[in-house]
């Protein structure tokens, strides 16, 4: 009750000196309310302490120019995996999933933000209902938020031809995970389930890709077992629109450390050892080559909850969700550099309408 007391006696002043004094009490009312720190802190829907980053703005997260724009997210709406990579540095630390709606509704925040393409991966996104939540969010995408770019990275072990039939249309591009053309060094990485050959199932689905019309891509991680590994007349066969070469990158509590589902030290290789790779395969002209260092801070990721994940210090520091905060108030602490992100060419022809390409 005695914090009321402040309050109350500018108001009984106000009602026995109405005139000449009014003013100066009601700037005097309202140097009181400052003075008390009224403010209004919404909830996080995470339960227990706030995460770390998120009492305090993290670099990057805005400029001069103004709050910064989720031109490109990436949207890990799963951790649940049928593959065991030794390397993933998403594990499946929980298996949450949002509903449908509240996806969709977080979905229309970004794209509200500025949002222009999103990515769908995970975990394995077509684990989730067979395909038909993945699918459900890529329609959502193209036919009511009416994005310029939607993707999906997937293993692709789970793929049928029947979600093609269904959703081929609104999807813009297809990332395939593929690290080595030996069936062999794949089973060893941890991309191997039971008779699926990878290899041959990746040339299945480029030729999906190209009867539904869905620009194709490969995604490789870079690492012990297969660094040496010469992949040039593999690449030029498929032909895919982008061929993204990632170094592995370990992140502390996914893939090392305490709490660390994986322990993927074994499969590190050098930086040096990465440019040799890259040297070897240089003239494949689809080739783009991401060392640790971009990856760290030019990626806006979201994870099963719609938290922004800063990786600057080499861990996954969630930001509160944007549904319940809002875009522009957890962007701020998802350690983007949106200046890095424009250098490594986050930004290219992303839509299928404006590749041109031969089907």
């Amino acid at each position: 009750m005695w914090a009321l007391a402040p309050l109350a006696f500018p108001g009984k002043l106000l009602g026995a000196l109405r005139g000449s004094l009014a003013p100066l009490l009601l700037w005097l009312r309202a140097a009181l309310l400052l003075g008390l720190g009224w403010t209004h802190r919404g909830q996080g829907r995470q339960d227990g302490p706030e995460p770390e980053g998120a009492g305090e703005e993290a670099e990057g997260g805005g400029g001069p120019d103004g709050p910064l724009t989720p031109t490109s997210v990436n949207y890990h709406f799963t951790r649940q995996c049928n593959y065991k990579c030794g390397f993933c540095f998403h594990t499946a630390k929980t298996s949450f999933v949002l509903p449908l709606e509240e996806a969709q509704r977080g979905l229309r925040l970004l794209k509200e933000a500025g949002m222009e393409k999103v990515n769908f991966s995970g975990g394995e996104p077509f684990l989730q209902d067979r395909g038909e939540y993945l699918g459900r969010l890529v329609r959502f995408c193209k036919q009511e938020l009416g994005l310029p770019s939607v993707s999906i990275v997937s293993n692709g072990s789970l793929i049928r031809e029947r979600w093609f039939v269904k959703y081929g249309q609104y999807l813009d591009i297809l990332a395939i995970s593929c690290d080595s053309f030996n069936e062999d060094v794949n089973v060893l990485i941890g991309r191997g389930q039971g008779r699926l050959n990878h290899v041959e199932n990746l040339r299945k689905l480029r030729r999906w890709c190209r009867e539904y019309r869905v620009a194709f891509k490969i995604n490789s991680v870079i690492n012990r077992f297969n660094v040496d590994e010469d992949m040039r007349a593999h690449i030029q066969e498929l032909n895919p629109v982008r061929w993204k070469v990632f170094q592995c990158l370990l992140i502390d509590g996914e893939n090392a450390g305490d709490g660390a589902l994986r322990e993927a030290e074994r499969f590190v290789i050098s930086k040096e050892e990465f440019q040799g790779f890259l040297d070897r395969h240089r003239e494949v002209p689809c080739l783009v080559p991401e060392c640790n260092d971009k990856m760290k801070d030019s990626y806006l990721i979201l994870d099963e909850y719609m938290r922004f994940l800063n990786c600057r210090e080499g861990r996954k520091d969630p930001s509160r969700s944007i549904l319940d905060v809002g875009v522009q108030e957890a962007i701020k602490f998802s350690g983007f550099d949106e200046a890095t992100f424009l250098k490594r060419g986050g930004k290219y022809v992303w839509s299928k309408a404006d590749l041109k390409l031969d089907w």
